[in-house]
């Protein structure tokens, strides 16, 4: 144990680009966590999944049109995209899973296509799957990118803090918060650009197709244990801060991709919840 401790020590010490991954990826967990718990009770838990193959679609068309910044084009894409699909209203024809999976099929499709068809580098496979499963690119972060997921995620935490109570409202019964005066669909606009900035600082984390992770695994986990709204949020921004965190020095002691260590750790301190909230609800009934 000693000597992990002195090896991580000295990856952290020695190596930049270990620094700015856990500086990333602690502050993208915690974001993701925090409106996690929101989309799981409004039934969109998928959302991640859908926005961020509009991301990978709309990167894949910065990546062709040699965007110097390709956040450019994807963050205003991605923040549309969320707000046609959680504040368009209940009018529109179609709804709720199935806008999910047309719009994320749809947008995968075309960003594989255009990427196959306007390759800009010889190793077209190896993009897709570091876009996609977010192999490397967290450890290959700039101070800008750094700079600019500090200034965004700092955004994020403190409007959800201001917000909170209208958020929290609106998450569990919006018809009541109307008839009380609450401007609801302000506050799913709101929530619809926070989840638009959250899945595209998240893509350099765990990729494109496991950002869901992030949003669903720490919600679910402290629902195991905890009933109250708050606690639940507190609770999964401390699970997926923990998670990440490990995922990263894990990937970096063992060599593995970064998103998927992520995962694997967000998936057994999921089990493990899930026995500690079997645990102690058989004993509340003993």
């Amino acid at each position: 144990m000693a000597d992990i401790i002195s090896k991580i020590t000295m990856y952290i010490v020695e190596y930049p680009f270990v620094r700015y991954a856990l500086i990333s990826g602690v502050l993208i967990a915690l974001c993701s966590s925090l409106l996690g718990v929101t989309l799981v009770l409004k039934r969109f838990s998928f959302i991640g999944d859908g926005l961020s193959h509009v991301a990978f679609g709309a990167m894949a068309v910065a990546a062709v049109t040699n965007l110097t910044n390709q956040m450019l084009l994807v963050l205003p894409i991605t923040i549309i995209s969320a707000i046609l699909l959680l504040a368009g209203g209940k009018n529109r024809k179609i709804k709720g899973d199935a806008a999910v999976a047309i719009i994320s099929v749809a947008s995968l499709a075309i960003g594989y296509l255009i990427m196959n068809l306007f390759p800009t580098s010889s190793n077209v496979s190896g993009d897709v799957c570091t876009t996609l499963f977010g192999s490397t690119s967290i450890l290959t972060l700039s101070k800008l990118d750094v700079w600019l997921c500090v200034i965004l995620s700092i955004i994020v935490v403190i409007v959800f803090c201001l917000f909170y109570n209208k958020i929290f409202a609106v998450t569990f019964d919006e018809s009541f918060a109307r008839a009380t005066g609450t401007n609801a669909s302000l506050y799913n606009l709101l929530i619809a650009v926070i989840i638009a900035v959250i899945i595209v600082l998240a893509m350099n984390l765990v990729g494109s197709l496991l950002i869901s992770a992030l949003v669903i695994f720490p919600a679910l986990s402290a629902m195991r244990v905890f009933k109250n709204f708050r606690a639940v949020t507190i609770c999964s921004a401390i699970f997926s801060v923990i998670c990440t965190t490990l995922g990263i020095f894990v990937s970096i002691l063992a060599s593995t991709p970064v998103g998927s260590t992520i995962v694997a750790i967000d998936m057994l301190a999921f089990f493990l919840f899930w026995i500690i909230g079997a645990l102690s609800r058989g004993a509340a009934k003993a």
